[in-house]
Parts: structure tokens; C-alpha cells; sequence
């Protein structure tokens, strides 16, 4: 099975449309949807800034096997997108 990444849009009867020309032969095709999400609100943006300026609380840990990784880990950003993430893994372990 060959995976495509394309832009398209739904209409307000459902329908959807590809916003983009394909070059694959005719046939029978599976697809999959994901909807993209609106911008995050203000209020959340700025609960994450002061979450990131507050210092790191020490913690402690039952499992002492990841202890240092975890407490040097750097903090995950702002802008990580974490379906982005996924689908470039996908892309990499299916060679895409």
C-alpha cells in the first residue's frame, strides 16, 4: 500500500473535495481523514508560557532506570505538533 499526503476541504453537505491534481493510477483507494484544528486559544497559549517559566518541582521517582533523562530532559516547545510527529515517523518507517 502506497500513503499520499493531500490538502482538501468539506463542504457544508459533507462532501469532500482534493484541493490537488494525483498522479496514480486509477483504482480503488482507502482514505483517511484528518481534520486539521482551529488556532489554540489565547488563555491555553498563555497557561503554557508560565508553565514554562515557573521553575521544575523536584519529583520523586519509584523507577530510578529513567530518572536522569527525565529530569534533564528540555522542555517540549510551544509549537510542537505531535500529529506532524507522527507522520513523519510513519514516512520514515515506510519509507515514504
Amino acid at each position: 500500500m502506497q500513503a499520499y499526503k493531500l490538502k482538501g476541504k468539506v463542504d457544508n453537505a459533507g462532501n469532500l473535495t482534493v484541493t490537488e491534481s494525483l498522479k496514480i493510477p486509477p483504482g480503488d483507494v482507502e482514505i483517511i481523514v484528518l481534520q486539521t484544528v482551529a488556532k489554540i486559544d489565547n488563555a491555553t497559549e498563555a497557561k503554557l508560557e508560565v508553565e514554562a517559566e515557573l521553575p521544575k518541582k523536584k519529583v520523586e521517582y519509584r523507577t530510578k532506570a529513567f530518572r536522569d533523562l527525565l529530569e534533564n530532559a528540555p522542555p517540549v516547545p510551544a509549537d510542537f505538533d505531535p500529529e506532524q510527529a507522527k507522520w513523519e515517523y510513519l514516512k520514515e518507517k515506510h519509507n515514504l
